[in-house]
């Protein structure tokens, strides 16, 4: 028999069901099932019927810039595909895997108003994430943008494989470079005058090296540029610069950005990045840390709803403060 204290199947009450949930908002499901003595399977029920409230209440969502990110369930390659809406920082969808029929289903659950109303779409170069938006997004080649943080690390990371290169094939004569990645990496505007010192010298005697990472640290000019034109014409330049420098990791880093380049220059456009839901990932993986991982794919996609979905999920109008006040 149903009764107005209580929702659906559950048993409990709504307000205990109410304080559940606000305290999973701020303590770790463990702190929560010591709290209130009740076990973990217990406590996903009560989130499982959480997120179903909270997605039936959510209605059609309409977003202008979105970001399509990846996030691993588990080592070997498993992972998610996550849709974030990039104005604030909410989770729109999540998705199993990461190809293009995991992709398309997200596309396929999209009205026309939502899927008209996208401006933006921030993304890496995982090409079934590109491939699923031009054959679902109008115009989609004038909205893509591929993250310019994606872009700068290959061109970061051609720099350290040339420096762990030389450290393998010079031996002692490149003790120096021991212990030096991230001086290659950061910004130098932060380092000390001994540290700015030290790494001079470090580039004067590592000329290649030194040669590698100007080409780095000039390529991060291009994200200032605001006029598509002059973007071309100094990327132009630094295309001719970097695969002229007869260093291999750096001109496969210079070829690799300017086959994408159409879906580079797009920032200028719109100005968005996957910063947003690269953030989202992070507190992701906190909410994993403090899980001690999860047990199936099901609890580990209702959680990221759960926390991250910007869902209303309290089962009556209770009052939140005066719940906690109680506890």
């Amino acid at each position: 028999m149903l009764v107005p204290w209580a929702t659906g199947r559950s048993e409990f009450t709504d307000r205990f069901e109410c304080l559940t949930i606000l305290s999973l908002k701020e303590m770790s499901l463990t702190a929560v099932s010591r709290r209130l003595k009740i076990s973990w399977d217990l406590i996903d029920g009560i989130m499982q019927r959480a997120v179903k409230r909270g997605m039936e209440r959510r209605g059609v969502l309409q977003f202008r810039l979105i970001g399509i990110d990846e996030k691993a369930f588990k080592k070997g390659h498993k992972y998610f595909t996550i849709v974030s809406n990039l104005e604030n920082g909410t989770v729109i969808w999540v998705g199993e895997d990461r190809t293009k029929a995991t992709i398309n289903r997200f596309w396929q659950s999209l009205t026309k108003e939502q899927i008209n109303g996208i401006e933006g779409v921030a993304m890496d170069m995982w090409q079934p994430y590109f491939d699923a938006a031009i054959a679902h997004l109008p115009d989609a080649i004038k909205k893509i943008v591929f993250d310019h943080f994606h872009i700068t690390s290959y061109v970061t990371k051609a720099v350290d494989q040339v420096r762990r290169t030389m450290v393998r094939e010079l031996g002692k004569e490149a003790e120096a470079l021991k212990g030096t990645k991230y001086d290659w990496l950061r910004d130098t505007s932060a380092m000390t005058p001994t540290e700015k010192r030290d790494f001079a010298e470090l580039r004067e005697q590592y000329t290649v090296l030194g040669r590698a990472w100007a080409i780095k640290e000039q390529f991060a000019h291009f994200w200032e540029y605001k006029q598509e034109a002059a973007a071309r014409r100094f990327f132009d330049q630094w295309y001719y610069w970097a695969t002229h420098s007869q260093i291999p990791p750096i001109i496969a880093a210079a070829k690799t950005i300017k086959r994408h380049f159409p879906n580079i220059l797009t920032y200028l456009k719109l100005g968005i990045t996957n910063a947003a839901a690269e953030g989202l990932n992070s507190k992701i993986q906190w909410m994993k840390y403090q899980a001690r991982g999860y047990r199936s794919k099901e609890r580990f996609q209702r959680a990221i709803m759960f926390h991250f979905g910007g869902l209303e999920l309290l089962p009556s109008d209770s009052n939140p403060a005066l719940l906690l006040s109680e506890s």
